[in-house]
């Protein structure tokens, strides 16, 4: 041997010389385990200098949880988050094992680790669970929603839970059996537990966990910032306000690789959420995906997502006087038997209330990208444990884009967009013209009078390679714009049937260019021009062969306000 191997032999430590150098517990905390055996071994407590201060595991069971699935462990399982938390924070391991808990407060600098054959189950004791004093009632954007969690933190930093383990707030026992009874776990409405509820944190990430069966909604965060949400199931159809995400008033969120199935709003952004991204998720529910309402949202991206039995509104964005909604976008989006694909309204959300002076919303810069959708007749959600019942407008549905009075929507854009719809949409449906103007709940305007697209006050449209079809005869048009100004439309390719009254309606509208518009389908009139402020329409090119007479003028329209080359 060289002396070069030598002396590298002699400073190089064994592994038995280096387990003799440092402490057993201290190394077993470290690392979760016991190097000698299975058992979990308590954290060593804190000392100045103490190198693993911040870093330790904090097991659970040796703060005293049975994970027997019948004895309630909220006391150990909140003593170990202290602990950690007490040490300037570390893991709080959850082992195999089903442990029930009650509201537990989550705390600044702790990971809570839920393992893969780990379970939290909420107990189904009502008077276990606490509302979060630190959180208020009223936070703005949102109804009285409670502020009770099974897990909350407030004004916290660096919260991270994660694991492929499972929270399950067995949300079945918070179901009054009829109306007006007491539920089994004998709370209700707001009183119940939410999942995971979070107030005013900042660095706050979930992954890869499975959340089952919420007795309210699933994951509610609330004026916060640098937040993610990675990897996530969450499934529940127990409750009728069983959302998935609600987003409130929070910055710099990204969602990323979930799979939501819901019964009520799969993902909520209420209030002024800005700088969030959504992507590579999907979604089911019996109402909303993703939906918008107060404040102002803006810088927002949803992208390569999936929409699949959606019998509500995928897109639901409800702008009310003084908010404000920009420069938001939706790319790569597929629907698949869903209703009412799209919705943007802008202005009151009841009908009492229009009329009275208020400062109009603002909705600018919204883009649509690459949107494949099939449009369906509303069935009953699968594995829902609620009955269905739906409104005629959401039976008969489309693209709405609905402002009125004084409130317009500005700069919205459709690129490569594919829509089939079911049809069925009658002859009476389609000669409606005084829409209700509110803009509450998309089904609220009634039956749509066109079947594709129907658009009220709106302010630069542009709609690009665009194609409308129906799986059987609709008589209303497949088009009807109201109120718009300054639109480009190129390379929109629709259906038609010849019982229509015309294939487009436009109402009160100026500037539009039609470039390579196609009419699949025979239809008896192209475009019905209504009203006398009607101006400046441009139809040029395209294959309007099917159509057997191209323009039609009523109510003031006059044949000026149409320059058509074919």
């Amino acid at each position: 041997m060289s002396n070069t191997d030598n002396d590298q032999q002699k400073n190089e430590l064994s592994r038995r010389q280096w387990i003799g150098r440092v402490s057993v517990p201290a190394v077993a905390a470290t690392m979760g385990f016991n190097l000698f055996g299975n058992t979990a071994v308590a954290a060593p407590k804190a000392a100045k200098g103490d190198n693993l201060t911040g870093s330790r595991v904090y097991n659970i069971r040796d703060f005293g949880a049975k994970g027997d699935g019948k004895t309630l462990d909220t006391k150990a399982i909140q003593a170990a988050i202290d602990a950690c938390t007490a040490d300037q924070g570390g893991t709080v391991l959850v082992p195999a094992g089903v442990f029930v808990m009650g509201t537990v407060e989550l705390k600044s600098n702790v990971t809570l680790h839920i393992a893969a054959q780990g379970k939290i189950l909420g107990t189904d004791d009502g008077k276990q669970y606490y509302a979060a004093q630190a959180i208020p009632l009223d936070i703005g954007w949102t109804m009285n929603d409670g502020n009770v969690g099974l897990f909350f933190a407030a004004n916290a930093d660096n919260i991270t839970i994660e694991g492929n383990g499972i929270i399950d707030g067995q949300g079945r026992r918070f179901r009054s059996p009829v109306k007006g009874a007491p539920s089994p776990a004998g709370i209700s409405g707001n009183h119940r537990p939410y999942h995971l509820l979070f107030y005013k944190c900042k660095n706050l990430t979930v992954r890869d966990l499975t959340l089952l069966d919420s007795a309210y909604h699933s994951v509610r965060v609330c004026l916060c910032s640098y937040v993610k949400m990675e990897g996530l199931h969450i499934h529940g159809k127990v409750i009728n306000n069983n959302d998935g995400f609600h987003f409130i008033g929070s910055e710099y969120v990204h969602v990323s690789n979930c799979d939501v199935e819901s019964q009520d709003d799969a993902c909520a952004l209420f209030g002024s959420c800005k700088f969030i991204t959504i992507a590579n998720c999907s979604f089911s529910t019996r109402w909303s995906v993703f939906r918008f309402g107060g404040g102002v949202a803006e810088n927002i991206t949803i992208s390569n997502c999936l929409l699949y039995e959606v019998y509500g509104c995928p897109i639901k964005m409800r702008c009310s006087p003084g908010s404000r909604f920009e420069n938001i976008s939706f790319s790569n989006i597929v629907m698949k038997d869903v209703t009412g694909p799209i919705s943007i309204g802008n202005g009151e959300r009841d009908s009492a209330n229009v009329g009275t002076p208020k400062t109009p919303g603002i909705v600018k810069n919204i883009s649509f990208n690459n949107i494949h959708a099939t449009v369906v007749k509303p069935v009953p959600l699968r594995d829902s444990e609620h009955p269905s019942n739906y409104n005629p407008g959401e039976i008969f549905s489309c693209l709405v884009l609905n402002g009125m009075n004084q409130s317009y929507l500005e700069n919205i854009s459709f690129n490569d967009v594919h829509i089939t719809y079911p049809g069925e949409g009658t002859a009476e449906q389609g000669a409606v013209r005084d829409v209700p103007k509110v803009a509450g709940e998309y089904y609220q305007i009634g039956v749509p009078p066109a079947y594709g697209m129907y658009a009220r006050n709106v302010r630069g449209l542009t709609m690009h390679n665009m194609r409308f079809e129906m799986a059987s005869p609709d008589l209303r048009p497949a088009l009807i714009f109201d109120t718009v100004q300054d639109a480009a439309v190129n390379g929109l390719s629709v259906q038609g049937q010849n019982g229509a009254e015309s294939l487009l309606r436009f109402i009160k509208t100026q500037d539009v260019l039609l470039t390579a518009l196609r009419v699949l389908t025979p239809v008896a009139n192209l475009l019905q021009v209504e009203g006398a402020e009607s101006s400046n329409i441009k139809i040029d090119g395209g294959d309007l062969s099917k159509a057997e007479k191209h323009l039609v003028f009523s109510n003031g329209a006059e044949a000026k306000a149409v320059k058509l080359r074919d």
